[in-house]
């Protein structure tokens, strides 16, 4: 046996998971005998390092494919990492100011060898990290959202939509992020609920006295105003068709123009249209022919077109704005205002809409399709909950903005004749204009979106735009499991991305689960400081009490608290296997291990194999719904209950009798059994259970390889199950006896028992015997039968009776429990007095008095419970 005496994941995890990789056990083949089971990983920012959310991500999936493997399944999790454009850009941008550079200095090439060199440098940190954590992903095929072959995918895909006209590039509002400086997707805008003002702004009718007010939250953005807006339906407004109004501060003229968009409820029923910097205003702008006038520039700063504002930030010019208007008297007035607004999802800054020439995705006609195989079940969302999050962003969904102003990332395939004007979309580099054959061609300066190539993902990585072998046959994906939080960002636009362009959905199945909370249920954060570090929890207590403590108990798609408790409690399970396998092979040294089915049953023998058959159920079926805490939940119980506490001990008569035979059955089931556990186990804690196994006796190959267990209706033993749990509860019963009476474990006594049920009592007496400290039982028909004083309990189908002397010494424990009643009894007339002190009632605050109500109340139960037990000496 190869088992230190005490468990110490140090001294083995990395040695196993370079075992299980050199042998290549996690690469997954093309096996026309096998159905294909298909995990790809939601791949890690190259900038990152392994967080909690990872670790529980990470340890979901790794817990699925190791289970489909063990089933016969030919079983790829497919790794990889994501470019992330924005995220890596500014940390490269960071390095460089260090070195007092930016990245004009150097220019486009010169920062691309940087940020090729930075992702060499630091993009494999977080693949060895998930190494540690035991992920059993095929290696051999790791991918990179900007390698070669998603690279040939991404521009395949980015032709192909625009052909069909679904991509375009025009003029639109867009979000922008003035401090990143390039444009956002509406998924990457967070909102944030802040106080504000609305300030109203008199406009003044031009050759008239009277004056239309306005209210905005954004006055600086007035400088871009291009009209005004009433309802055509609105009556306060129906004589000024045709008029035009006088922009203060700019003293322009600008037209009223009648547009349904305007609510006749809201406010003053007129409305400032900015088609520069204001999606909605942008949309009435298109319908009536508005100029466009940006006066934001892209670095956040009043633009040339803002006048003598030019050069402000935005927010120092919105003042200087308030105070020219209170001077001129058209701020009629400023009201509080708590409003939801755009910040930047990398960087937090607020985001300002503005009016940009992009490249756009057509979304309409990819989301219908994508909502229908959701509708129709095809995609099935774990918990369900989550689909309503999936239509609601579908169903309300705009054209999707995918050009960034970045340099890290796809670069668009997109080229520019700077002699004609030819635009040309092609996926190979084009030299040469087809159009007047000039050879100054540009490229589009911009990149895609990140989430463009990460929606490709599920088929890019297998070959796609190429029929390979990989694609044909594990394309499409089983199951996609990710968290609540990018089921916009990235679960939609893969599923519409594989509709489009594989013409089959991409997974059928998304497990969705929560955030990993601290111990008060806060989210981690630096600002809080509560962040955990698993790879701190990884060097310390070893990977396996890292997954089992994620795992356990985890309800998919709910958030969970992480705690010491948890660590300690999965540290401790681990301690219990170790501490118990090495009891079975310890025993199990020099003996002669039969299969069970050549083996004499005991009727524990039956109960265990019964016990770990339905839980072999319990936990294919819960495995199967996704609802990986409750099997490792039932899984626990089983192990540390049934096995360890009970079926260990039940066999201890056995082993240390002089029976041979049932010795050899004995320790033959215990092998069996605990080959299983390690089987069942293994999905959830890899690194502990292929040591363990190791040392099993019989056990072929490597525990990853195993086949998982199998529920076989000829493994139900119900009437041994019925007559074990009797004498479980037996056992317990004699113990509470005894600790309740402050009797030693270890003291002897009579047991008689009246019941109808006598076999198990017959059949188990040897183990009641030795597990609860009996020295003989003796069979009642009546209670009458009995001379002595006796404590009873009733139980289901049996009344159990120990002889009182045989427990205490009657004198002792009447001088004990007075000693104690008088002791009660003084503590009953201290709170009474100060429960009838009537200072102690107004002065003192209420939860003190409620405690002291609360302590008398327990006092006067424990003295009625005394005196019910010296009456009961006293007979």
């Amino acid at each position: 046996m190869d088992m230190a005496k005490t468990y110490n994941p140090s001294e083995f995890e990395k040695e196993i998971y370079e075992e299980w990789e050199n042998n290549g056990y996690f690469k997954a083949k093309v096996d026309a005998n096998k159905l294909p089971f298909t995990i790809v990983i939601p791949p890690p920012n190259i900038t990152g390092q392994l967080h909690m959310g990872h670790a529980l991500d990470e340890t979901l999936q790794d817990t699925l494919i190791r289970f489909k493997r063990m089933q016969g399944y030919s079983a790829l999790w497919l790794p990889g990492t994501d470019h992330a454009s924005i995220a890596t850009e500014v940390k490269i941008v960071e390095q460089m100011a260090k070195e007092g550079i930016t990245k004009n200095d150097i220019g486009r090439e010169g920062f691309l060898e940087r940020a090729w060199a930075w992702k060499e440098k630091y993009g494999g940190r977080i693949i060895e990290q998930l190494k540690t954590l035991g992920s059993s992903c095929d290696w051999s095929r790791l991918a990179f959202t900007m390698d070669e072959k998603c690279s040939k995918a991404v521009k395949e895909v980015f032709v192909n939509l625009y052909e069909k006209g679904l991509i375009y590039r025009g003029d639109r509002i867009i979000n922008w992020c003035p401090d990143c400086k390039t444009a956002l997707s509406d998924a990457e805008v967070e909102y944030v609920e802040e106080d504000s003002h609305l300030w109203y702004i008199k406009y003044q009718v031009k050759g008239t006295d009277r004056y239309v007010t306005v209210a905005t939250s954004r006055p600086e953005t007035m400088l871009g105003d291009t009209a005004v807006a009433v309802n055509p339906k609105d009556k306060r407004y129906a004589d000024m068709e045709g008029k035009t109004l006088i922009l203060p501060i700019v003293n322009k003229e600008i037209p009223v123009v009648y547009d349904e968009y305007v609510e006749l409820e809201f406010g003053t029923g007129a409305v400032k249209i900015t088609p520069a910097h204001d999606p909605n205003d942008f949309e009435v702008g298109l319908r009536h022919n508005l100029p466009v006038v940006k006066v934001i520039a892209d670095d956040g700063t009043m633009n040339e077109l803002a006048g003598k504002y030019q050069g402000m930030p935005a927010l120092e010019c919105r003042e200087k704005i308030v105070e020219e208007l209170k001077e001129l008297g058209v701020l009629e007035k400023i009201e509080p205002l708590h409003h939801s607004v755009g910040h930047c999802y990398r960087c937090n800054h607020t985001v300002e809409p503005i009016v940009s020439k992009q490249w756009f995705v057509k979304m309409e006609p990819l989301a219908k399709p994508a909502i229908d195989v959701v509708r129709k079940k095809s995609v099935k969302f774990t918990p369900d909950r989550f689909s309503k999050i999936y239509f609601n962003w579908m169903e309300n969904v705009k054209d999707w903005c995918i050009s960034r102003q970045l340099w890290w990332g796809h670069r668009i395939p997109a080229f520019y004749c700077q002699d004609c004007g030819e635009m040309i979309i092609s996926k190979d580099n084009v030299k040469v204009c087809t159009k007047c054959g000039s050879t100054n061609v540009k490229q589009d300066e911009d990149v895609l979106d990140t989430w463009f190539s990460s929606a490709l993902w599920p088929f890019s990585t297998l070959g796609y735009p190429d029929k390979t072998e990989d694609l044909e046959y594990f394309y499409p994906t089983d199951v996609l499991v990710t968290g609540y939080d990018i089921i916009f960002f990235w679960v939609a636009r893969m599923i519409f991305s594989g509709l489009e362009h594989m013409k089959r959905i991409p997974f059928k199945d998304v497990l969705i689960h929560g955030l990993v909370r601290d111990s008060q249920g806060r989210k981690m954060s630096k600002s809080l400081g509560n962040g955990i570090d698993p790879t701190e929890i990884i060097a310390k207590y070893g990977a396996d009490t890292l997954r089992f403590s994620l795992i356990n108990g985890v309800a998919a798609g709910s958030d969970m608290r992480f705690s010491d408790e948890k660590i300690e409690g999965a540290r401790n399970f681990m301690n219990k296997v170790w501490n118990a396998s090495r009891f079975v092979l310890l025993n199990a040294e020099g003996k002669e291990i039969s299969n069970i089915q050549d083996c004499k049953l005991s009727s524990a023998d039956k109960w265990i194999i019964s016990r770990l058959n339905k839980t072999v159920r319990i936990v294919t079926v819960n495995m199967e719904k996704f609802e990986m805490g409750v099997a490792l939940a039932n899984l626990y119980d089983f192990v540390w209950n049934d096995f360890c506490d009970w079926y260990i001990e039940l066999t201890k008569p056995v082993l240390y009798g002089e029976d041979e035979k049932k010795r050899n059955d004995t320790v033959s089931v215990l092998v069996f059994v605990l080959g299983e556990i390690m089987k069942l186990l293994h999905p959830f804690i890899p690194f502990v259970t292929e040591k363990i196994y190791k040392s099993i006796p019989n056990a072929n190959g490597p525990l990853m390889l195993a086949d998982f267990p199998r529920y076989s209706a000829k493994l139900n033993y119900a009437s041994s199950v019925k007559d074990i749990e009797p004498i479980k509860e037996i056992i317990k019963t004699v113990r509470n006896i005894k600790a309740k009476l402050g009797a030693a474990p270890s003291k002897k006594v009579t047991l008689y028992v009246k019941t109808e049920n006598k076999k198990p009592i017959i059949n188990g007496a040897i183990y009641v015997e030795k597990l609860a400290g009996v020295s003989g039982i003796e069979l009642i028909e009546d209670k009458s039968a009995l001379t002595e004083k006796v404590v009873s309990q009733v139980i289901d189908g049996f009344e159990l009776f120990v002889p009182l002397g045989e427990l205490v010494d009657f004198e002792q424990e009447l001088k004990r429990l007075e000693t104690e009643l008088n002791s009660v009894k003084a503590e009953i007339a201290r709170a009474s007095g100060k429960l009838s002190n009537n200072g102690f009632l107004e002065k003192a605050p209420k939860s003190l008095v409620d405690s002291e109500r609360a302590k008398l109340n327990k006092y006067i139960d424990m003295r009625e419970k005394i005196v019910a037990q010296i009456n009961d000496l006293k007979g």
